[in-house]
C-alpha cells in the first residue's frame, strides 16, 4: 500500500505497522485483519452460538421458549454493557484495552458454557461470551479513522464487520461436524473458546503498538449524539437489534420443530441455517460499494426488506428446503450488510467521534437485541410462534417505508465542527 494511503499517527509513522511476523505491513491490512478475526470471535460462536445451539440447550438443561428468550436478552444486556464500558476503556487507554477485554470475556465465557452442569452456570457464560461483542468490534473505528484515510476506511469497516459471517459459518460448520459424528456441543464449544484465545493472542500481537488518541475526551461528550441527522441512524439501529436477535434466538429452533425433512437429521438443521446464514452475509464485503451505486435511502429500504422477509418465511415455510435458504440467507444479508451500514454511517456523521457514533449506534442496536427476544418468547407462548414472527417482520417493513429519504443521509451535523459532504 503506498504510504499517501495512510494517516500519520501521533508519536510514530502510521503508514506502517509491524505485524506479528515481524515483518511491516500497512495498518489497512493489520487493523482489517485483526478486526475480522475479533469479530468473528464475538460476533460469531460468543454471540450467535446459544441460538444455534438452543436446541442442545433445550434437551440439556430443560428449557422452555421463554426461558430461551430471557437467556438470550441477559446475553444481549451483557452485549449492552460491554458497549460501555468499551467506550470508557478506549478513552482512557486507547482501543487495545476493550479489544483484549472483549476476546478474553468470550474465551473465559464459551469454555464456562462448555463446562456447564447447571442453569446459572450457563447463563453466566452466556452473558460473559456475547458482552464480547460490546467490546471487541467498536474501538476498530477508532484505529480504522485515525490510521486510515477515508478513501480506504470505508472498506476496512466492512472488512471488520464481515469477519461475522465467517464466524458464523464457522460456528454452523462445527455444529453440524458435531451431529455428523455425534460429538457433544460441549466440545464444540470447547473449540469455540480455544479459537477465541488464538483470536487473543493474534489481536494481542496486531494492537501491541497503536496508540491512544490524544484527543480521546471527545469520547465522553455523548451530547454529540443529540443530533436530528443521527435519528434514523439509531432507529434503523434498533429495529435491526430488535429483530436480528428474535431471528437468532428463535428460528432455528422452530426450524427444528417443523421440519418434515427426510434428508437431514434434526439436529444438523440449525448448523445449516448458520452456515446459510454465514456464506450469505459476505455480501457485506459489497455494502460500500452497493451504497455507492445506488445510495443510501434505497440501500437501508433493501436491507430492512431482506429482514422482514427472512422471518415472514420462519413464520410461514419453517419446514421446506426452500424456506430454510430463504430465511437464513436472508437474514445473512440483513445481518452483515446492516452491521456495515451501521459502521461506517456513524462514521460519516460523527468523523470525530466515530468510536463514540458507532457505540450509540450499537446500544441502539443492543436495546432492541434485550427487548426483542424476551418479548419474543413471551409472545409465542401467548399467540403462537406464527403470529409472533410476523409481527416481527412488520417492525423492519414498516422501517423501510416510513423512514423519510431526505432524513436517510449522509449529513455531518454541525457539532462535529465540520460540513455537509
Amino acid at each position: 500500500m503506498p504510504r499517501a494511503l495512510f494517516r500519520s499517527g501521533t508519536q510514530r509513522d502510521a503508514s506502517r505497522f509491524s505485524g506479528m511476523s515481524g515483518g511491516r505491513v500497512s495498518f489497512f491490512t493489520s487493523l482489517s485483519a485483526a478486526g475480522f478475526a475479533a469479530t468473528a470471535i464475538s460476533y460469531g460462536p460468543a454471540r450467535m452460538g446459544f441460538g444455534l445451539f438452543a436446541f442442545e440447550f433445550r434437551d440439556a438443561f430443560d428449557l422452555s421458549t421463554s426461558q430461551i428468550g430471557l437467556i438470550s436478552s441477559l446475553g444481549f444486556l451483557g452485549f449492552f454493557l460491554g458497549l460501555l464500558a468499551a467506550q470508557e476503556t478506549l478513552t482512557r487507554f486507547g482501543p487495545k484495552t476493550p479489544i483484549l477485554t472483549g476476546l478474553f470475556a468470550a474465551t473465559l465465557g464459551l469454555g464456562i458454557a462448555a463446562l456447564a452442569t447447571g442453569l446459572w452456570v450457563l447463563c453466566l457464560g452466556i452473558f460473559l461470551a456475547m458482552s464480547s461483542a460490546g467490546f471487541a468490534w467498536t474501538p476498530f473505528n477508532d484505529a480504522v479513522h485515525r490510521k486510515v484515510i477515508d478513501p480506504w476506511r470505508p472498506t476496512s469497516l466492512s472488512a471488520i464487520s464481515s469477519g461475522t459471517a465467517a464466524g458464523i459459518a464457522g460456528a454452523g460448520l462445527a455444529a453440524f461436524v458435531m451431529v455428523a459424528t455425534g460429538f457433544s456441543w460441549r466440545i464444540a464449544w470447547g473449540i469455540f473458546a480455544a479459537a477465541s484465545a488464538l483470536a487473543l493472542v493474534g489481536n494481542w500481537a496486531a494492537m501491541r503498538d497503536m496508540d491512544r488518541d490524544p484527543d480521546s475526551e471527545r469520547g465522553r461528550n455523548w451530547r454529540l449524539m443529540l443530533h436530528v441527522a443521527a435519528i434514523p441512524l439509531f432507529v434503523v439501529g434498533f429495529v435491526y437489534g430488535t429483530t436480528s436477535s428474535i431471528f437468532i434466538s428463535f428460528a432455528a429452533d422452530r426450524m427444528v420443530e417443523q421440519s418434515s425433512l427426510d434428508s437431514v437429521p434434526k439436529r444438523a438443521i440449525p448448523a445449516l441455517v448458520y452456515i446459510v446464514l454465514g456464506i450469505f452475509g459476505l455480501a457485506g464485503l459489497a455494502t460500500q460499494s452497493l451504497k455507492q451505486a445506488i445510495g443510501l435511502p434505497l440501500l437501508l429500504r433493501l436491507v430492512l426488506g431482506t429482514g422482514a422477509a427472512s422471518l415472514a418465511f420462519v413464520a410461514l415455510l419453517p419446514q421446506s428446503w426452500a424456506g430454510i435458504v430463504a430465511a437464513a440467507g436472508l437474514q445473512g444479508l440483513h445481518i452483515m450488510m446492516t452491521s456495515a451500514i451501521l459502521a461506517f454511517w456513524s462514521d460519516r456523521l460523527f468523523p470525530t467521534v466515530p468510536s463514540l457514533s458507532f457505540t450509540a449506534a450499537l446500544l441502539a442496536t443492543a436495546a432492541g437485541s434485550i427487548l426483542g427476544p424476551a418479548l419474543a418468547g413471551m409472545a409465542s407462548g401467548a399467540v403462537g410462534p406464527v403470529v409472533m414472527f410476523l409481527g416481527a417482520a412488520l417492525l423492519p417493513a414498516a422501517t423501510a417505508l416510513l423512514i423519510p429519504s431526505a432524513y436517510a443521509s449522509e449529513i455531518i451535523p454541525a457539532a462535529s465542527g465540520e460540513t455537509t459532504p
